[in-house]
């Protein structure tokens, strides 16, 4: 084969090559980010039972008022940590920004153990939503380090839910 050729074939397939391996985090990106936090309210519809039982059981529904309470002993830092558990999204995208900004957002809602609604709201599909959670999913908040005396089976089997 023409050594020529060979090159251009080798530049071809590197380009190629490249070009997924720049693409491919693209995509699998876009598809993520299709979901986005619409807020407890909008499972209510669907879900109503549930929606008032964590209302009226789930500590988490009045969580972000916790945070404000205890805000001003906070550095920025901690603020921010608190945040991150008492709201729902906050710093992942389409997540909570301000009280003001995403009110619907503000507690530590639905969307937080089962993830972005937007598009199980769309479709009504369980595959769209955390339709089973886990322990370890209620762990990245109810640690030891937090929370000393978390009990996952009543919390997710009792009223809370």
């Amino acid at each position: 084969m023409n050594p020529i050729k060979m090159k251009r074939i080798f530049v071809a397939g590197i380009s190629a090559a490249l070009l997924i391996f720049y693409l491919w985090p693209c995509a699998w990106a876009q598809s993520k980010e299709e979901k986005s936090y619409v807020g407890s309210g909008a499972c209510m519809e669907c879900h109503e039972n549930e929606y008032q039982n964590f209302l009226a059981y789930a500590k988490k529904a009045n969580s972000f008022e916790s945070v404000m309470k205890m805000k001003k002993g906070l550095t920025e830092s901690e603020y921010k940590e608190c945040l991150s558990c008492h709201t729902t999204g906050y710093g992942k995208p389409g997540g909570f920004v301000s009280d003001t900004e995403t009110p619907d957002l503000k507690d530590a809602g639905c969307e937080v153990c089962h993830g972005p609604g937007s598009l199980h709201v769309e479709s009504e599909a369980a595959k769209d939503i955390v339709a089973k959670l886990s322990e370890s999913q209620c762990r990245v908040c109810h640690n030891s380090e937090r929370v000393a005396a978390f009990n996952f089976k009543p919390m997710i089997f009792g009223g809370a839910h």
